[in-house]
């Protein structure tokens, strides 16, 4: 059995631990009960976001020069539009910006795939072969039915933040001791 031992540095913030660990269970908690209503909610806050930091790398291009402007200009306005199209349409980003993540992390998975299975013949060894394929496969997957991949995205997030956030208030009580 393994015993962990909690830095000296976290018993002075267990509470902060312990806080991220509820946030995480009630988070978990609305996105496997209510994923439609939370995703949409998460949805506008990402608006306010993109607004939000849009309008400061605007301002950036006059006060910074540590960045070229025209980066600034560029990432503003497109921040304020992605902002603005979400903030309009926010039942619609919901379901679109969850497919393309679906989508992206389908098409990492087939070319990493790829490259570990062309890998595994070259020098790599079976267990990049394995890697390779179970990539491709979970890619091909991902791609061949990426809206009811979207739709379960919530809910596989939602467990995960309540399992984080199980592990996130027992480690708060284990740096408290």
């Amino acid at each position: 059995m393994s015993v962990t031992t909690v830095p000296k540095s976290h018993s002075d913030i267990w509470w902060v631990f312990l806080l991220e660990g509820i946030a995480s269970i009630i988070f978990g908690f609305l996105l496997i009960t209510r994923p439609a209503e939370t995703l949409v909610a998460l949805v506008v806050f990402l608006g306010l976001y993109w607004l939000f930091v849009g309008v400061l790398e605007l301002v950036r291009v006059f006060v910074d020069d540590t960045v070229p402007w025209y980066w600034s200009l560029i990432i503003g306005v497109l921040g304020i539009l992605a902002g603005i199209i979400v903030l309009k349409h926010p039942v619609f980003s919901a379901v679109v910006l969850p497919t393309a993540i679906v989508v992206w992390l389908g098409v990492l998975g087939v070319v990493i795939g790829i490259i570990a299975i062309i890998g595994a013949f070259t020098g790599g060894g079976f267990g990049s072969f394995i890697f390779g394929l179970i990539n491709l496969i979970i890619g091909v997957v991902l791609l061949g039915a990426p809206i009811p991949a979207a739709v379960a995205l919530p809910i596989v997030f939602g467990a995960l933040l309540l399992i984080q956030g199980v592990i996130l208030i027992v480690y708060a009580f284990k740096a408290r001791e």
